[in-house]
């Protein structure tokens, strides 16, 4: 039996008709379900306006050291711990909790990146460990722990001790007022790059540095005139400098005439590292950069909240003193701290962590979703970002009993895990830790057993621009103890 193609056609037609509708039907049906299931999952909150988003409201309340007050907490309070808004430009997922903490910071490479703004990765240098992923971090990472070991810090603390008895002579002596917070920041930049580093600090070095600081997270517009412009050109004049000195050091190891870190344990360390082929010059300059950044500026800080919350609590600070006149009594006149007597100081650190609790030196991070990621019952889109807060925790009853209040002795007993995060946490936890812990001790150490002290305004506000800082530079009272 034969078949007429040509009847069937009208039939074919119909059917391929019905079937394109159906296709249709399906592939928009099922848009709108992912559409909905998206919705549905995303977590809540508001995304403000066309790319501006909730930043004025961001800004504001950082800029006025208020971002857990008046920005994060209001959102909780109304959608709970996990909410999303547009930062910058970019839908972004806040998050809050020992929970969140631990689950963003530990995944770091896994599910999330850090994320910098642009401004950031060009000044900060893209070559820095804050831009390295996965194996690279580790490696630099490393390279900066053993400089941080226990030998490594042995050695570092007469140098230190010595720095900071150079600063009083020079910028303490014959005063009877001072800005604890500016000349701590002197201080804290000649210690990473002269004891750290092995780099002789020079005059104006230190502005050059700021200038850079000053357009870290400003808008990357380099035109001339601009904050960027003019911090772009600061970092052109570091980098020229410390490519001189990277040279320079270089030919002293191959030559044998500097061994084992004399001068600087860990620019030694990244040189070795230059040498064999394991890091450009480009890396070894780079890290440089943001290691003196991030170890003096937020060790200033930390410094001078902890003496302002002695300052509110003389009982605490009568305790602190105890601890080290008890110490002070077993050395020899003139002789320096060893890193034995820095482990005796358990009191002060408590107060110095109880005062970076409530005054942490940074108030977060940005992570960017590398893959979509479920948490907290909603779905994080790939290339989204995410922003957990020091604030989240140190704020919260549910971690700290009374929080708001200053209980040094709270941090007697364990803290859980992920809820205290000054320095922040998981693989990319602050690598100079150590150090601002060394800082931190010796200066007070050496501050209370030398000093009598008191703050000029006990009430004197904290600003944010870009990083907090007391907005009179805390002028203190200072008068040499009598031996």
């Amino acid at each position: 039996m034969a078949f007429d193609l040509n009847s069937l056609q009208p039939l074919l037609l119909s059917l391929a008709i019905a079937l394109t509708a159906f296709a249709l039907f399906l592939s928009r049906h099922k848009k709108l379900l992912l559409c909905h299931r998206s919705k549905k999952q995303l977590p809540p909150g508001e995304l403000g306006f066309p790319w501006i988003g909730e930043t004025l409201d961001f800004y504001k309340a950082q800029k006025n050291n208020k971002m857990y007050q008046q920005f994060v907490q209001p959102r909780i309070q109304k959608y709970g711990k996990t909410f999303k808004t547009k930062l910058m430009g970019s839908p972004t997922v806040v998050v809050s909790g020992a929970e969140a903490n631990k689950f963003f910071l530990s995944n770091e490479f896994k599910l999330v990146v850090s994320s910098w703004p642009s401004s950031s990765v060009q000044l900060m240098g893209s070559d820095s460990i804050m831009e390295k992923q996965g194996e690279a971090h580790r490696h630099i990472r490393g390279i900066i722990a053993t400089s941080l070991s226990n030998s490594g810090l042995e050695s570092m603390v007469p140098k230190i001790c010595q720095t900071v008895e150079s600063h009083f002579e020079a910028h303490w002596k014959g005063q009877d007022i001072i800005s604890l917070y500016r000349k701590t920041r002197v201080l804290t930049f000649t210690i990473v790059l002269e004891c750290m580093m092995g780099i002789e600090v020079k005059p104006n070095m230190l502005g050059v540095f700021e200038r850079v600081l000053e357009g870290a997270f400003s808008l990357p517009l380099n035109f001339p005139g601009s904050v960027f412009w003019r911090a772009k050109k600061a970092r052109k004049e570091i980098e020229k400098m410390l490519l001189t000195i990277v040279r320079q050091k270089r030919e002293e190891i191959e030559s044998q005439q500097s061994v084992g870190g004399e001068g600087g344990v860990l620019i030694f360390r990244l040189i070795m590292a230059l040498i064999r082929d394991e890091m450009t010059e480009k890396e070894v300059v780079d890290n440089v950069v943001l290691l003196v950044f991030a170890a003096h500026d937020t060790t200033s800080f930390a410094i001078a909240m902890t003496f302002r919350m002695l300052a509110h609590h003389p009982d605490c600070y009568s305790r602190l003193l105890q601890e080290h006149v008890e110490i002070q009594k077993n050395k020899k006149p003139g002789e320096f701290l060893a890193l034995e007597d820095i482990k005796k100081m358990n009191y002060t650190w408590q107060v110095a962590r109880e005062s970076m609790r409530l005054f942490p030196p940074i108030f977060g991070s940005f992570r960017k979703a590398i893959v979509d990621i479920e948490y907290d019952g909603y779905i994080i889109p790939k290339g989204w970002k995410v922003l957990w807060t020091a604030y989240g925790t140190h704020y919260e009853s549910e971690y700290f009993e009374d929080p708001l209040s200053f209980n040094p002795s709270r941090f007697e007993e364990p803290i859980q895990p992920y809820a205290y995060l000054p320095f922040g946490g998981g693989p990319r936890q602050c690598a100079g830790y150590q150090l601002a812990k060394l800082n931190i001790l010796i200066l007070i150490h050496l501050v209370v057993t030398q000093y009598d002290w008191s703050l000029v305004n006990p009430e004197e506000p904290i600003l944010v621009d870009p990083l907090p800082f007391p907005s009179q530079g805390m002028p203190i009272r200072i008068s040499p103890k009598l031996q």
